[in-house]
């Protein structure tokens, strides 16, 4: 899989992938929230990831461009977003 990082809306960021999906557990570490995957099942466990608004506890959730995450972005954590690496 490829996929690269760009500026995002409102001032989150946008990975971009080539395939037709990621994981969660995969964006988080292209996006540099986490460094290994025991940091994402522990995030994760701690109920502050969000998909598309609503909480997501699993690290092999399936993401397709226009998915939207949050980590504690209530507490001005980071939003990232999924888009289409283009050609």
């Amino acid at each position: 899989m490829q996929a690269g990082t760009a500026p995002g809306k409102n001032g989150g960021m946008e990975i971009q992938i080539s395939e037709e999906t990621i994981r969660l557990g995969q964006l988080l570490k292209l996006a540099s929230v986490i460094g290994a995957g025991a940091e994402a099942k522990a995030l994760l466990a701690d109920g502050i990831v969000t998909v598309n608004g609503e909480v997501e506890t699993r690290r092999g959730r399936q993401l397709r461009a226009g998915d939207v995450v949050g980590v504690d972005s209530s507490n001005g954590g980071p939003v990232i977003s999924v888009g289409a690496a283009t050609p």
